[in-house]
């Protein structure tokens, strides 16, 4: 809702300017009892034109007076001696033009402001309870913008400015300062299309103030201000950018332009690019040299605030305030004029900030001083959850070992104490009763049952080995000096075949004196066997029983593949943000030597182990700090059995019930092994029967998948 007060002079007293503020803001105020009522506001459409309809308890006296807005697009309208009996103060309509309607109770008056998508013109018709609101038509033309004037000083004789200066306010918002010659110095400010034109009205300028200042590295809307003499007035131009809105204020001799971004807002009144400070109801003020008692009291009537000032409020002030929220006109009087505000329920107390800092801190003094008097009592607390010993610890401040922290971690007075009962858990405070109140209402909040949390870890450890191996034996032999007959089999032409690995003939050679030498070969590569496992022999012997010579072939091969998996599964249940250790594993001895010479057996662990710290988040999600480690027993040596470790530590943040992979670790070692006889072994093709080929792969890898579960509070088991 806006309200627009402007007035032409002022200076004539209290009375008087009372009376011309009353005057010009087309408010009549009749002391009348308050006996009709606004029971319902709602919005049509009628022959093609928008009605607001109102109706009333009792039927109303008079037309009610009112006043249009084009920037924001309102209509306000006055009802004395009427009240609200709505049970609200905004009734949203969302019909054509009309977005919302607000209404707002005075002492004795309503104020009903209809808030518009664009401005136009109204009629007001009056039918028994009812009261018509007929909105006109929308046109281009619009209602013209009227520009309000300071009111002009009556001295001839023209006077210099002092200084202009520009300055950044904390909310990006540019304030041009300028010093006037006295505090009687008429202004006019108006908007020129996108700059702002103020003049100062029988005044010069020096010639040190003529001049441009360039202010557009100070991010606000401004970008620039010039000053020039024209005539018997100074004109000042405000170069802005943007949308933005302006508000001008004096104290005593000095005047403020403040010009800040504008806030746009969408249909649903939201407030969009700019945060939102104030939100009071937008008002407008023009005042020239009105006394702020008189000030405070034109806002509080427009408030419904009860205002209590104190005596030393004086002064006077001079400022012009266009379309701004009035907490927002509230806080700019205040600091024109170094004062402060107390709120207390309807109630704001408005007096200078020495005096009410000087007060505040003699209530404080005379608290503390009851506090130091004040008896004291003693009052037993039972805890049900919490251990008496951390309750006390906390309520006194104190550290773990005992000793005080500083008096502002204290929650009882420096009177106070506190005993801790840990066979009944209960604690004993002494203190005054308003000390002993926050106690209570701590322990309501700290004394409560806690969650608990199931950690289910899979930790999975897969292995996958592969070797092959090839090798060839080649080998000759004499049979004159062998008994026994010929051996293999007849294949024609004195030619003969043996197969297989037991035949002497395979493994043998001729050695010396005509005997057979089953270890001497032409060629020794055989395959290698791996894991103790013999490598597979398949043989072939030629020979001629003729010739009495024989030439053997073995080949050798072997080819293993094997692929396990360990899984385990610790769990561990424990409550929020309390650590849990759960292992399983063997301690293995070995020896260590002492300094006086003598060994010492000790132990070292190969375990499972899991360690975890939950902490349940706001939101039911799980937060995990994790430690866990996967040994085993690895090769024995000389000091002792090596141990092989797997250990991951981390934090992490998972939801109620999910699962996560916190970790994985792989290995791979591939090895190729060849073994040949020189240059025979480079040979295509037949040099296969020269070389000996092994190939291994292993393939190792760790994985952990972490599940935590919430316990659920009223069910007896595991939430799975």
């Amino acid at each position: 809702m806006k309200m627009r007060l402007a007035s032409k002079n002022c200076a004539a007293g209290k009375m008087a300017a009372l009376v011309a503020i009353l005057a010009c803001s087309m408010v009549v105020a009749i002391p009348v009892r308050a006996e009709p009522g606004i029971t319902g506001v709602s919005g049509t459409v009628q022959g093609g034109s928008e009605v607001v309809r109102v109706e009333f308890s009792e039927p109303l006296a008079a037309v009610p007076t009112g006043f249009v807005i084009q920037q924001p697009a309102r209509i306000a309208l006055d009802f004395p001696g009427v009240v609200n009996q709505m049970g609200k103060s905004t009734v949203v309509v969302n019909q054509g033009n009309v977005r919302m309607v607000n209404v707002v109770q005075a002492t004795d008056r309503t104020r009903m402001v209809l808030n518009l998508t664009q401005t136009t013109t109204y009629q007001t018709n009056i039918r028994g309870n009812t009261l018509l609101i007929l909105l006109d038509p929308i046109n281009k033309t619009g209602v013209p913008v009227r520009t309000s004037v300071f009111a002009e000083s009556r001295n001839v004789a023209t006077a210099p400015l002092k200084n202009v200066d520009f300055r950044r306010g904390t909310d990006t918002s540019g304030r041009v300062v300028v010093s006037l010659p006295n505090d009687q110095v008429g202004v006019d400010i108006r908007p020129q299309g996108q700059d702002l034109v103020v003049e100062f009205l029988k005044t010069s300028l020096p010639e040190g103030l003529h001049r441009k200042l360039d202010v557009s590295d100070f991010g606000t809307p401004v970008q620039s201000v010039s000053t020039e003499q024209s005539g018997d007035r100074v004109k000042m131009t405000i170069v802005s950018k943007g949308a933005w809105e302006h508000s001008a204020y004096q104290n005593d001799s000095e005047l403020v332009v403040e010009v800040r971004p504008q806030k746009v807002e969408d249909a649903s009144g939201t407030t969009i690019g700019r945060s939102l400070t104030y939100q009071g109801e937008k008002l407008s003020l023009n005042f020239q040299n009105i006394e702020v008692r008189s000030l405070l009291q034109v806002i509080a009537d427009f408030t419904s605030f009860n205002i209590v000032t104190s005596d030393s409020v004086q002064g006077n002030l001079t400022l012009r305030l266009k379309d701004v929220p009035w907490d927002q006109a509230l806080d700019i009087i205040l600091q024109a004029k170094s004062l402060g505000m107390k709120r207390i329920g309807n109630v704001l107390q408005i007096a200078p900030k020495d005096e009410m800092a000087a007060k505040e801190k003699a209530e404080l003094e005379a608290q503390s001083a009851i506090e130091s008097l004040e008896s004291l009592r003693t009052q037993a607390f039972q805890l049900n959850y919490t251990k008496a010993k951390e309750i006390a610890d906390q309520i006194t401040g104190s550290t773990s070992s005992g000793a005080a922290d500083t008096q502002n971690a204290r929650i009882l007075s420096r009177r106070g104490s506190v005993i801790a009962e840990p066979r009944t858990n209960q604690i004993f405070v002494t203190d005054i009763p308003s000390r002993i109140a926050h106690v209570q209402e701590m322990l309501s909040k700290l004394d409560v049952p806690v969650r608990q949390v199931l950690i289910e870890a899979r930790i999975v450890e897969a292995s996958d080995t592969f070797g092959k191996s090839l090798g060839v034996k080649l080998g000759g032999a004499d049979l004159r000096g062998v008994r026994g007959g010929d051996a293999g089999y007849s294949v024609g032409g004195g030619n003969r075949v043996a197969i297989g690995s037991s035949y002497g003939a395979v493994a043998g050679t001729t050695g010396q004196g005509g005997s057979v030498d089953p270890t001497a070969n032409f060629v020794n590569l055989p395959a290698a066997g791996q894991l103790g496992q013999a490598a597979a022999s398949f043989a072939i012997s030629l020979f001629s029983s003729a010739a009495n010579r024989y030439l053997n072939l073995e080949l050798s091969a072997l080819e293993a593949d094997g692929k396990g998996r360990i899984v385990s599964s610790p769990r561990v249940v424990t409550a929020n943000q309390v650590k849990a250790l759960i292992e399983q594993g063997t301690e293995f001895p070995y020896e260590e030597s002492a300094v006086n010479g003598r060994s010492t057996i000790s132990f070292r662990k190969a375990n499972l182990k899991l360690e975890v710290t939950p902490q349940i988040t706001p939101e039911g999600n799980i937060i995990l700090d994790l430690d866990i480690n996967k040994d085993s027993r690895g090769e024995t040596t000389t000091a002792g059995v090596a141990i092989n470790t797997k250990h991951i530590k981390t934090n992490v943040l998972v939801e109620n019930g999910g699962t996560v992979v916190i970790g994985g670790i792989f290995e791979l070692t591939e090895t190729e092994d060849v073994t040949q006889v020189p240059l025979l072994g480079d040979i295509p093709i037949l040099g296969n029967l020269f070389k000996s080929r092994g190939k291994t792969s292993n393939k190792q890898e760790l994985l952990v998948f972490i599940t935590p579960k919430v316990i659920s509070d009223s069910g007896s088991g595991m939430v799975r």
